[in-house]
C-alpha cells in the first residue's frame, strides 16, 4: 500500500476515531506507520498498523493524570500520550523507540512539537538498549522456538533460558529489593537428571532477603523456564499459517536495529538495506523441509548475536538517557500547553 493510499485510507469513516475523540484531534502530533509497513517487511496480506502520539490536555497536567494511550482495535492504531511516551522512550521501550526512527514519507502527520521530538530523539538513547532490545529478543525466540516445536536440542536450549533469565535480571535491580552482588549465581553445567544433555544451575547466598521480592524473582525466572516448555494446537496452528518466518524475521531485524543503536545511535526502523533478506526469512526461505528453522537461520542468528556482543562493549552511547534534557523537554511542552500557548 502507498502512502497516498494510506493518507487517504485514514481520512475515511473507519478513522473518525482520530479526530473527534476529545483526547485525539489537534492534540495528536505525530502519526506514522508501524508492524510490517514500518520495518519495510510488509506483504499485499499485511494489515495496516497506524502509531501517534497525542499531547496531554491542562487539566490532566495540572491535576496528574494521564491517559496513557487509546487503542483502536478494528484498525490497529495505538495512540500514546506525550507523557506515557516520554516515559517509555526513556525506558528505551523497542517498540516506541522504533517510531522515532521511521522513514521521513511514513510520517503521516508531524506537527511544530512533533517534529522538535523527532530532532532531538538522540536524548532517549543509552545503554539501557542492551537489555531492553535483548529482552524482547529473547522474548521473540521463546515465541518463535514454541512454534518451531523446540528444534534446537536442548544443551542449545537450555543456553537461550540462561540468556533471557540474564537479560530479566537486569530489570530485577529497579523492581526488587537490591541483592548484593554474586549473591545468586545462575550457570550451565553437566546435567544431573538423565533426560538433559545439560542444564542450569544455581547459586544462592542471600540474608535477611524480603521474601515477597524474592518470590517475584523466583516467579518470573520460572515463567521464563515454563515458556520454553509449551507447545500445544495454538503453535501448530501458527506454524501451519507461515508466522513461523514471520517471528524469525522479527527476530533478526531487533538485532541488527540494536546494532545500529549501539554501532551509529542511530533509530533505523525501516531496513532498505536488509530487505531482501529479511523477506527471505519471513518467506520461508530459511525453514527446511519440515518447515523447522534451518541450521543456516540460526548460523545467521548466532552471527548477529556476536554482532551485539561486540557493539554493547564498544558503543559510545552514555549508561543513562540525557535525564535533564528530557525532563526539561517536558517542562516546556507542558509549561505552554498550561498556558494556553498551544491550543
Amino acid at each position: 500500500m502507498i502512502i497516498d493510499q494510506i493518507k487517504k485510507k485514514l481520512q475515511s469513516k473507519e478513522y473518525d476515531f482520530l479526530r473527534q475523540e476529545q483526547r485525539l484531534g489537534n492534540h495528536i502530533i505525530l502519526l506514522t506507520l508501524g508492524g510490517s509497513h514500518a520495518y519495510g517487511m510488509e506483504k499485499e496480506s499485511s494489515d495496516l498498523d497506524i502509531r501517534g502520539i497525542a499531547l496531554n490536555q491542562k487539566q490532566e497536567i495540572l491535576l496528574g493524570k494521564d491517559f496513557e494511550q487509546i487503542v483502536d482495535k478494528s484498525t490497529d492504531t495505538t495512540i500514546y500520550s506525550f507523557q506515557k511516551m516520554l516515559q517509555l522512550l526513556t525506558a528505551n521501550n523497542p517498540n516506541t523507540v522504533e517510531i522515532l526512527g521511521c522513514k521521513p514519507e511514513h510520517y503521516l502527520y508531524l506537527s511544530k512539537i512533533g517534529e522538535e521530538l523527532y530532532q532531538n530523539r538522540k536524548m532517549f538513547l543509552s545503554k539501557i538498549c542492551i537489555h531492553t532490545f535483548a529482552g524482547y529478543a529473547g522474548s521473540q525466540l521463546r515465541r518463535m522456538e514454541n512454534k518451531a516445536a523446540r528444534w534446537i536440542d536442548q544443551s542449545q536450549r537450555e543456553a537461550h533460558i540462561l540468556k533471557s533469565i540474564q537479560n530479566a535480571e537486569y530489570d530485577f535491580q529497579t523492581r526488587y529489593f537490591p541483592k548484593e552482588e554474586g549473591s545468586i549465581r545462575l550457570y550451565i553445567d553437566q546435567a544431573v537428571h538423565k533426560e538433559y544433555e545439560s542444564e542450569i544451575f544455581m547459586d544462592v547466598n542471600l540474608k535477611h532477603y524480603p521474601l515477597r521480592d524474592w518470590t517475584g524473582m523466583w516467579n518470573e525466572m520460572k515463567s521464563i523456564v515454563s515458556s520454553y516448555n509449551k507447545i500445544g494446537k495454538r503453535n501448530e496452528h501458527a506454524a501451519s499459517h507461515d508466522k513461523l518466518g514471520k517471528h524469525m524475521a522479527h527476530l533478526i531485524r531487533l538485532y541488527m536495529m540494536c546494532i545500529d543503536l549501539l554501532e551509529k545511535e542511530e533509530i533505523i526502523t525501516y531496513r532498505a538495506k536488509e530487505h531482501t533478506l529479511l523477506m527471505q526469512i519471513r518467506n520461508g526461505e530459511y525453514l527446511d523441509k519440515n518447515h523447522q528453522p534451518s541450521a543456516e537461520f540460526y548460523d545467521l542468528l548466532n552471527e548477529y548475536e556476536k554482532r551485539f556482543e561486540y557493539a554493547k562493549v564498544h558503543t559510545s552511547l552514555p549508561d543513562m538517557p540525557d535525564y535533564k534534557r528530557i525532563e526539561e523537554f517536558r517542562m516546556d511542552i507542558n509549561e505552554k500547553i498550561v498556558k494556553g500557548m498551544i491550543f
